[in-house]
């Protein structure tokens, strides 16, 4: 009980003077510019369902669209500790292209003339290649922004035609397909799905790592003498969270093959097929996993590692960094990298999804990763950024391209739409900042 009062009023007297919406989100510590992104997002959900006559809020639509957004979430984190320190990366697009490239090439050309086809090793293999390809292309370039004084725009805006004449460079501009089978599962389909049960596993297992996380953060702050959130919010928050997990298992589960798929399915595995039909769940699709996983060491990086600390500590006051001992250069050098390695995870995501490595591949992500980081509450002006809110950037922008496309709204004017919402989430960062000061 003692707890609880100390909890709840360890805010003062500000929390008493203030309203009852401002005193729950003190509480509960809830982002506003995050909640105010959902709410955005729930409204192009609903706006897009009226006007698309109630495709978009669908099982397929949602399951389609989270395995369409894992490319630019994932590369869109990276983005975030690069804008966070002043820079830009205007190459992983091509970056992309070209390490899909050769993973395709690897797989298609190279390996099975030394292990043959469908090698266990090949997918393995081939993945190290991309992402030892990815690190090095950022590696190349960080060397170059960090030593040589070349600003970051100038050096990736050279990367970029660089990195997509190499891609055409590769194969001459023909196609590289098939991929290996083991490797397509990075790609989502019907076999690059976990299933219903698993879904559900995942999903109790999600929930029970917020469960812990927040009980470690309570008793963390207790031990420091922190304030802590009064009990109640405790609840709502690992309720809210749990919900919201459940809910997206549900959705991802209520998702069913295509009855040609389900039926080769039975008859390799000697199923009967029923009358009724066999309705198999898709459940979480891997790449979706694969996002997430990214997700949560990047968050981990940049706030619970020193590398992270350094990042934001360049992006405040590079010069003040600098005079602290932080090594700024090297910092600069190990985020290019980074980049070009989640840039890499990003291709074979792309290459397995298509089942083929071709010269047009990432085009203009470059562009929708940095409007997902911008929109997810990320400054141009460095400093400022979080990797969950860049990553549900990522979801908004994909979910205008989705909506549109379902609309049967025209190329040029999607075009418009994405420039317009990108502009207009640069101004009202600057407006924010402007009040925040």
């Amino acid at each position: 009980m003692a707890e609880m009062v100390k909890s709840t009023t360890s805010s003062g007297p500000r929390t008493a003077e203030a309203n009852p919406v401002t005193r729950f989100f003190r509480a509960t510590e809830i982002d506003t510019r995050l909640l105010g992104m959902i709410g955005a997002l729930v409204i192009i959900w609903i706006g897009f369902h009226i006007i698309t006559g109630g495709l978009f809020l669908t099982p397929r639509n949602l399951w389609n669209l989270s395995v369409q957004t894992t490319d630019i979430a994932i590369m869109t984190t990276g983005m975030v500790l690069i804008i966070v320190t002043r820079n830009i990366d205007l190459s992983v697009g091509s970056v992309l292209g070209l390490c899909g490239m050769i993973m395709g090439v690897t797989q298609a050309k190279i390996l099975p003339e030394y292990i043959g086809f469908d090698s266990p090793f090949t997918w393995v293999i081939t993945l190290l290649v991309g992402l030892i390809a990815g690190g090095l292309i950022g590696t190349f370039q960080g060397m170059i922004i960090a030593f040589l004084n070349v600003p970051s725009f100038i050096v990736t805006l050279g990367g970029l035609l660089v990195w997509r004449g190499a891609t055409w460079l590769v194969t001459s501009g023909q196609t590289v397909a098939p991929m290996d089978q083991t490797f397509r599962i990075m790609g989502g389909g019907a076999e690059g799905s976990i299933g219903a049960t698993w879904s559900w596993i995942v999903g109790i297992v999600a929930c029970l790592f917020v469960i812990a996380s927040i009980v470690g953060s309570r008793r963390q702050r207790r031990r420091f003498g922190f304030p802590r959130r009064p009990i109640w919010a405790e609840y709502f928050l690992a309720t809210l969270s749990c919900v919201l997990i459940l809910g997206a298992v549900s959705i991802a589960n209520s998702y069913y093959w295509p009855i040609n798929i389900a039926k080769k399915y039975a008859e390799t595995n000697n199923i009967p097929w029923p009358e009724t039909g066999l309705d198999i769940p898709y459940g979480i699709a891997v790449p979706v996993l694969i996002a997430i996983v990214v997700g949560i060491i990047m968050t981990f990086i940049a706030t619970r590692l020193r590398f992270g600390r350094y990042v934001f500590a360049i992006g405040g006051n590079p010069e003040a960094a600098e005079l602290a001992g932080i090594k700024t250069r090297w910092v600069t050098v190990r985020i290019f990298a980074l980049m070009g390695v989640l840039a890499a995870i990003a291709a074979a995501i792309s290459t397995a999804r298509l089942n083929a490595a071709t010269n047009s591949q990432g085009t203009l992500d470059e562009l929708y990763t940095i409007a997902a980081a911008v929109i997810g509450g990320t400054s141009l002006a460095g400093g400022t950024g979080t990797i969950a809110g860049a990553m549900l950037g990522a979801l908004v922008m994909q979910s205008l391209q989705s909506g549109m496309v379902l609309a049967h709204v025209d190329t040029p004017l999607q075009s418009v739409v994405v420039g317009t919402v990108l502009v207009v989430a640069v101004w009202l960062d600057t407006v924010y900042r402007a009040r925040a000061k």
